[in-house]
């Protein structure tokens, strides 16, 4: 159980509480020890998603995405390696809402946010042509490909972790 015993009250005083947060969930299944052959072929492919692309573009990618699709495991890992690697808090709080906040992104993170979302959600059964063209008009071929490619890929994990309920917390970065 997790708690928080350091509350300061509206006086600035910090008193002696004790606040208990709900029970962390047990995953469901451990996927990677079920279908070895299975888990690094996934390994392979985000390897080769993340080849060649820009790491920062990356992150952004995966975050959004996790986001879309509740995945708290993923977003609590992606978002601790941005962090890592240089990303901003501001950039990563005002993620969920990149629309309104648009003056932290480049148009070409812009673009990549909205083809990520299109391609997350596919409401309308495809991704429209507008948000297609607008992320065409930001990569080459092959960017927009790697692009895409990222997309599926944190897609795929994100579908992983929430089904068989991979407990968000306590993932550490590489290095840290």
């Amino acid at each position: 159980m997790i708690t928080h015993t350091d509350i300061v009250d509206t006086t600035g005083t910090a008193t002696a509480a004790k606040t208990e947060y709900a029970h962390e969930h047990a995953p469901r299944l451990p996927l990677a020890e079920r279908v070895p052959e299975f888990y690094r072929a996934m390994l392979r492919l985000e390897a080769a998603a993340a080849k060649d692309i820009d790491p920062t573009l990356y992150h952004l990618i995966k975050i959004r995405a996790s986001q879309v699709n509740h995945c708290a495991f993923c977003i609590d890992m992606h978002t601790k390696d941005a962090l890592a690697e240089g990303e901003t808090v501001e950039r990563i709080v005002q993620l969920s809402a990149w629309e309104e906040s648009r003056h932290f992104y480049t148009e070409r993170e812009l673009a990549a946010l909205a083809l990520t979302e299109s391609v997350t959600v596919l409401t309308d059964g495809f991704v429209p042509d507008k948000v297609y063209a607008r992320a065409a008009a930001h990569f080459d071929e092959t960017e927009l490909a790697r692009v895409i490619s990222a997309i599926v890929v944190i897609n795929a994990w994100n579908r992983i972790a929430v089904t068989t309920r991979m407990t968000p917390g306590h993932y550490t970065p590489r290095g840290a």
